[in-house]
């Protein structure tokens, strides 16, 4: 997403911005990791890690507690639904979101 430099600090986009922002380009679905499966809220599609391609992700610190830490996934799956997947990272990170993008083969960060 981006920065801003309103003030003497760098500021980052927040999480609700870039969800906001996914949203308005078509990154509707909402998704979840249910065992090695991820699953479309709204449709209640199921897709393997080989069916999902991650184009971008953005990873976002608390800004006054260092353990806020989060990160959101863009996610494109093998037929066409567009969505994101949310999740801490450090220690509050869940295991089976880790497992599960450790196996999508289809990453990148723009």
């Amino acid at each position: 997403m981006k920065t801003t430099n309103d003030d003497a600090t760098q500021k980052m986009t927040t999480l609700s911005e870039c969800l906001n922002k996914a949203v308005r380009d078509g990154y509707v679905e909402s998704f979840r990791v249910n065992g090695e499966e991820l699953i479309a809220e709204h449709g209640k599609k199921r897709f393997k890690p080989q069916d999902v391609g991650i184009p971008n992700f953005y990873r976002f610190e608390g800004y006054s507690d260092p353990e806020d830490n989060s990160v959101l996934y863009l996610v494109e799956t093998i037929d066409g639904t567009l969505g994101t997947l949310v999740d801490s990272y450090g220690s509050d990170a869940d295991a089976n979101i880790a497992t599960f993008i450790r196996k999508v083969e289809d990453i990148k960060k723009t």
